[in-house]
């Protein structure tokens, strides 16, 4: 365990003063850096003030202000918001509000759902069984869901010769079959937006978001979208659903929403859903969730420092910052060992090969290699078994991608030789 005492910005250190540039924002939390001056005044001037106070009968300011800041920035249809304090939590809020819904309208039968190979949407009961990655799966299998498992779109399984595009389609059009063959009993579709990240940084084209949404109306289940990873800024723009002009059913935001301070994440809906939960008390339509730390004034007012910071960045060309780390990282993605370079916004990644072009065995622990060689030289990457990524907060500066930018190569020389 290496044991850190401080942090500023994009850089970390430890007890002995060793400093180290955090290029996967501290398991993708950090949006603007450690110890932002404004998201860290926005704290200290809430914890004065008020603290926290249970969210049922009661509210408070900054609640109110982010659930109408959320809305106003996403868009129709989303009109209600539902807090949550981890990203895990969000999807079981999301997950128990489809399935209820169905219930409330007389769909009692709909209680599967729909997920992609490789897709990773956390690590409680409910969001642990929407994936197949065994490394999360096997020990638990016992307690979990058995969702229904849809080809994944990463865009390295396309065919010799067919286009990321085309196989995209191609994967849709298998979801849209399995759909029809359990007509009735899928609540929803669940995925994340443009980048599977746990599942090893897999990519896609906008496209099959486009034909998802199309195939959610016409097969009448709802559409989940996991932006916990990939959202608020992470793919360029706000969400990575804007890439492909949709909008989900039910929206799952976090790990940065306050910045990498609190832990915070949230679920917004719209209208419909939430009026089907209104009725008579003794109706059973009443949606049952509710923890301790739900919507907590801190962490909200956190996250409203957050939406501040992160307004300005897009409006300063954040969208384009991605083309810099493409520049830094441009050695790497030309060396013999490496393939299959893939970028949305600043998240970034490349798979290591061995000397015929295939993969290395497992056992050999490539990756470990990389994260101990760029840990000597002061910075943090945390491979992904073979795959090694940047996903580095939105405030990196050049010179600070141009030094994630060598070490990375330094340490894929190192861990191939």
């Amino acid at each position: 365990m290496l044991p850190i005492v401080s942090a500023q910005g994009c850089w970390l250190q430890d007890a002995d003063g060793k400093r180290y540039l955090d290029a996967i924002s501290s398991w993708w939390v950090t949006l603007f850096g450690h110890g932002n001056p404004a998201i860290s005044a926005a704290i200290a001037e809430q914890a004065a003030r008020l603290d926290h106070v249970l969210m049922a009968g009661f509210g408070h300011p900054p609640a109110i202000e982010l659930a109408e800041r959320l809305i106003a920035l996403v868009g129709e249809p989303m009109r209600r918001v539902f807090y949550a304090e981890a990203g895990s939590a969000a999807i079981e809020i999301a997950l128990k509000l489809s399935f209820h819904y169905w219930r409330n309208v007389g769909q009692p039968k709909r209680k599967r759902f729909l997920v992609l190979d490789q897709g990773y949407h956390g690590e409680t009961i409910g969001a642990l069984s929407l994936t197949s990655v065994s490394l999360y799966r096997d020990t638990y299998g016992e307690l979990l869901l058995e969702p229904l498992f849809a080809p994944s779109p990463d865009s390295r399984l396309a065919a010799d010769g067919e286009s990321a595009e085309d196989y995209a389609l191609r994967c849709a059009t298998d979801l849209e079959s399995l759909l029809a063959q359990h007509a009735g009993e899928v609540c929803a579709v669940v995925v994340e937006p443009l980048v599977q990240c746990a599942g090893g940084m897999a990519m896609y084209p906008a496209s099959y978001l486009r034909s998802l949404r199309e195939i959610c109306d016409r097969q009448n289940v709802h559409l989940i979208a996991d932006e916990i990873a990939v959202g608020l800024g992470r793919t360029g723009t706000l969400l990575a659903c804007d890439q492909a002009e949709i909008r989900p059913d039910l929206l799952c935001i976090g790990k940065g929403l306050s910045g990498g301070t609190l832990p915070l994440a949230a679920v917004l809906a719209p209208e419909p859903i939430y009026q089907s939960f209104l009725g008579e008390y003794g109706s059973g339509k009443a949606f049952l969730h509710s923890h301790s730390y739900t919507g907590f004034a801190i962490g909200c007012a956190a996250a409203l420092a957050t939406l501040d910071l992160l307004e300005a960045a897009i409006a300063a060309g954040l969208p384009q910052r991605g083309l810099q780390l493409d520049r830094a990282i441009a050695d790497l993605a030309a060396h013999s060992h490496t393939r299959n370079y893939r970028r949305s916004g600043l998240i970034a990644a490349i798979d290591m090969v061995g000397p015929d072009g295939q993969p290395f065995a497992p056992e050999e622990r490539r990756g470990l290699a990389v994260y101990r060689h760029a840990l000597e030289r002061g910075v943090v990457l945390r491979p992904l078994g073979d795959t090694v990524y940047a996903f580095p907060p939105l405030s990196i500066s050049d010179e600070e991608l141009a030094t994630l930018g060598q070490v990375a190569l330094e340490s894929v020389d190192a861990a191939t030789r």
